[in-house]
């Protein structure tokens, strides 16, 4: 019996006798348990593991050749992840084994904090923001036309919700459409700011929310309004330490007939933006459709917005993109 395992010059069996070799070095078991528990780097790994980065690529790099590990680029970065382990069972023992022995020596239970890291330097940025940027309430820019655009794709008008408000522009294009709006946003400063906003705009309607989309106090309140008509998560999704998990979680606030709006970029390469917090260098349109099909949601349009909507800042020359979808009457969805 041989294993069929691809290679860097394509498929190939491999030898009972050379899969175990490979799983006799025990880093290696644990580099692929953890990359089995979710997408990682490689400094992130030697974090875990309490290596040197160099180490940890040594212990990669056969994992990788043999395709029990799969590369995705971003940016300057490199994240694993697992691929096939449930289709052999010595594979899975061995991702059984390098589990126990994450176990044992802490690693696995240090793997959420690390992943949360992720998000800290841009929650860091956000409450630093000079006081001036925040002083004035100008009025809704040309970009936010997208969203009227959308509009016509959206039909509940009760309660809307906005995910990473920051400076609060998109309230004034969804307080005229809906009844009652929250305004979520982790940013002490940055709520400070969107409430002079809403104040001086009369906005009674909108209320703020200090925390994340995910948060049991903000999914208590939406489930007790019934659910939300619209989520609008705008340049959110890459500040999310998990995509995937966040995107489920923008789901969960949706009511039956709701609509999520997600607006972010589409993959590019200007690494400076990890400095004012992006976790990642934007997304194909092909990943997020299935990060949407993936939480049970059905994916209705994806718009591109024209550069003439963009405000001016360091974002101002990448590629944006909207994706509309919609969490189906009832349950399953529909590409």
């Amino acid at each position: 019996m041989s294993l069929q395992l691809a290679s860097t010059s394509g498929s190939r069996a491999m030898p009972r006798v050379e899969l175990f070799k490979l799983f006799a070095e025990s880093g290696r078991l644990q580099v692929l348990a953890l990359c089995a528990e979710d997408e990682l780097s490689v400094s992130e790994l030697a974090t875990l593991l309490d290596d040197s980065q160099p180490q940890v690529s040594r212990k990669v790099a056969p994992l990788r050749d043999v395709g029990l590990l799969e590369a995705r680029r971003d940016g300057t970065r490199t994240f694993l992840r697992a691929v096939d382990i449930e289709d052999d069972p010595v594979v899975a023992d061995a991702v059984a084994e390098g589990r126990r022995l994450c176990l044992a020596d802490g690693s696995l239970s240090r793997l959420p904090a690390v992943i949360a890291a992720r998000e800290a330097r841009g929650v860091e940025h956000f409450d630093v923001l000079p006081a001036e940027k925040g002083a004035s309430t100008p009025t809704a820019p040309e970009h936010l036309a997208h969203l009227a655009a959308l509009s016509p794709l959206l039909p509940g008008r009760q309660l809307a919700i906005d995910v990473g408000t920051g400076d609060g522009l998109v309230l004034d294009v969804l307080a005229p459409l809906y009844q009652r709006i929250i305004a979520v946003d982790r940013s002490r400063a940055q709520l400070a700011r969107v409430a002079q906003r809403v104040g001086s705009r009369g906005f009674h309607h909108v209320s703020l929310f200090e925390g994340s989309y995910d948060d049991a106090a903000l999914v208590e309140r939406v489930d007790v309004a019934g659910g939300a008509d619209l989520v609008f998560a705008g340049r959110s999704l890459h500040h999310a330490s998990r995509p995937a998990q966040a995107v489920r979680s923008l789901a969960r606030l949706l009511k039956r007939g709701g609509h999520l709006v997600v607006l972010d970029y589409l993959p590019h390469d200007v690494d400076t933006m990890r400095e004012q917090g992006d976790v990642w260098l934007g997304f194909a349109d092909a990943e997020v459709r299935r990060l949407l099909v993936e939480a049970q949601l059905t994916v209705l349009a994806g718009v591109p917005i024209p550069a003439a909507f963009h405000p001016d800042g360091p974002d101002a020359s990448l590629t944006w993109h909207a994706w509309v979808a919609m969490k189906p009457p009832s349950s399953g969805a529909v590409t």
